[in-house]
């Protein structure tokens, strides 16, 4: 690791309004160091890196990169100057081979042609000495997720890349594709590259950086050696505090709640279902594990009533659906937490309050001979930013701009409002950090403890195995059968989840 910083940023201060959302902020990177950024959500994570690239115009403060002031405002001068970012949702098109998506965008508006041989060739070169290995023919619709990666960061090297920026890299990953992630970014760091690397799990951050820092509440609040710190110090640093793990007491299993029989699907889009058989009794929480695309969010459809059943039963408490819609689902007493709390859990330009009464402002409790109660409806968001500790203004202001962790937080008290009896939780923590994650996991168990039946669906596999009393898998459209806590190894939960049968892994 060279004592040469790579990139500087120097009292770095962005303001909107009165929210201060980075308050001077400075450090640097070394040529050949890891360096963790870690920060709860609305920790100001985004905004400094959307000033590092140019999204943003700071209001003080200047980043450098090899010694030369970047521009601010300019994003293609971060790229020039050799920065590269690998977000967690990939920017490729899939209709679009792997050798067009990394060239894309980097040849002359005069340049008559890509010289597609001398591309695939560079490519090529830099797959094997990155131990990136995917084919620049291939269509990207076609690759798995892991290899979906590896074409992100080879834009990144195609490009030059010498400092790389990596957001949340293993949210869609199995663990034998995080594993050789982390074998890929090792080999980057040992030929000089430069990585920021932003996660809120803590084993990844002491695995694979040299230094960690801090943000809280814009201010950059603690810088660690690694091998000098643990994940429990971290996290206190993040959250200003202690933070106490919810317990997973045993519970006595009931009846089953929910329940598909044979049941096949064909979403208009995604992966179908065909005969499909699940039961979710009361009492317990069912986690289903799976890479991203590979039939859970049709089944989170199905349970949620946007899609019917073109064949088989749904039941809840022994009474068979003759209808299945999203009225029907919610009348049933099922509690939707979806996977995008942006785009399907709220309506952004919606209030607080006309956002958490929006799956129920027919009923009694919020409507008066046909007219809306807002006071009734302000007076149920107050109970539900003080019941779930939500940091928001007032009732009044739009959802939009509240964090993350605090949407999510609305909606899954929208969710459990009422104790229903069965809960679908959707990637109930995607995005959240240390803090957040806990209290949401919390809450589930309080639920399980009352006796709902609950599916957890999550590509987080240390959090399934965290709180689930039975653990499936879904690769393909298909479930694999139930496995008690426990009973199942990491290593055979991600076989199966990249697609690996039973019987072969029984075989082994």
């Amino acid at each position: 690791m060279s004592p040469t910083p790579v990139l500087r940023l120097h009292n770095i201060t962005k303001r909107f309004g009165s929210l201060v959302a980075n308050d001077a902020i400075s450090f640097d990177v070394r040529e050949g160091e890891v360096v963790a950024l870690l920060g709860e959500n609305g920790a100001g994570k985004t905004t400094l890196m959307n000033i590092l690239f140019g999204h943003y115009v700071a209001d003080e403060g200047t980043v450098e990169a090899f010694g030369k002031v970047l521009p601010a405002g300019d994003p293609n001068a971060a790229l020039a100057a050799g920065i590269g970012m690998v977000h967690q949702h990939f920017t490729l098109a899939d209709n679009m081979t792997v050798l067009e998506n990394v060239a894309l965008g980097t040849q002359s508006l005069w340049a008559p042609r890509l010289d597609r041989k001398e591309a695939s060739s560079r490519i090529r070169a830099l797959a094997q000495g990155f131990g990136l290995v995917v084919d620049p023919d291939a269509t990207i619709g076609r690759l798995t997720v892991g290899e979906r990666q590896r074409v992100e960061i080879l834009k990144a090297l195609y490009r030059d890349a010498r400092i790389l920026i990596l957001d949340e890299p293993t949210a869609v990953l199995t663990p034998g594709e995080a594993e050789a992630l982390f074998r890929t970014l090792k080999l980057l760091v040992a030929k000089g590259l430069s990585i920021l690397f932003i996660s809120h799990k803590m084993h990844e951050v002491t695995a694979i950086s040299d230094r960690v820092l801090v943000l809280r509440g814009g201010k950059l609040v603690g810088e660690r050696k690694t091998n000098e710190t643990d994940s429990r110090a971290m996290a206190a640093l993040m959250v200003g505090g202690e933070i106490a793990s919810p317990k997973v007491e045993a519970v006595q299993r009931g009846s089953v709640r929910f329940a598909l029989s044979q049941v096949s699907a064909r979403p208009p889009a995604g992966v179908p279902l065909n005969n499909l058989t699940l039961e979710l009794h009361g009492g317990e929480i069912a986690g289903l594990a799976g890479v991203s695309g590979n039939g859970q969010a049709t089944l989170a459809a199905l349970m949620a009533g946007t899609i019917a059943p073109s064949s088989g039963t749904i039941a809840v408490d022994g009474r068979e659906a003759r209808s299945w819609t999203p009225r029907a689902a919610l009348g049933a007493g099922i509690g939707r937490v979806p996977e995008d709390r942006h785009a399907v859990g709220s309506i952004g330009d919606m209030t607080v309050a006309e956002n958490v009464i929006s799956e129920r402002y027919r009923t009694r409790r919020f409507s008066r001979f046909g007219f809306l109660d807002w006071t009734a409806a302000r007076r149920f968001a107050e109970e539900l930013v003080r019941d779930y500790d939500v940091k928001c203004p007032s009732p009044d202001a739009r959802i939009r701009l509240l964090s993350g962790g605090n949407m999510q937080k609305l909606i899954l008290g929208r969710a459990l409002d009422g104790d229903p009896p069965v809960i679908l939780a959707n990637q109930p923590t995607r995005g959240l950090d240390v803090g957040a994650v806990a209290y949401v996991h919390s809450r589930l168990l309080q639920a399980r403890k009352r006796g709902a039946a609950i599916l957890l669906i999550s590509e987080d596999l240390e959090e399934i195995l965290a709180l689930s009393d039975r653990v499936y898998v879904m690769s393909k459209g298909r479930l694999s059968s139930p496995s008690a806590r426990g009973e199942r190894s990491v290593s055979e939960l991600g076989e199966l989840m990249a697609g690996r049968s039973e019987d072969a892994l029984h075989a082994a």
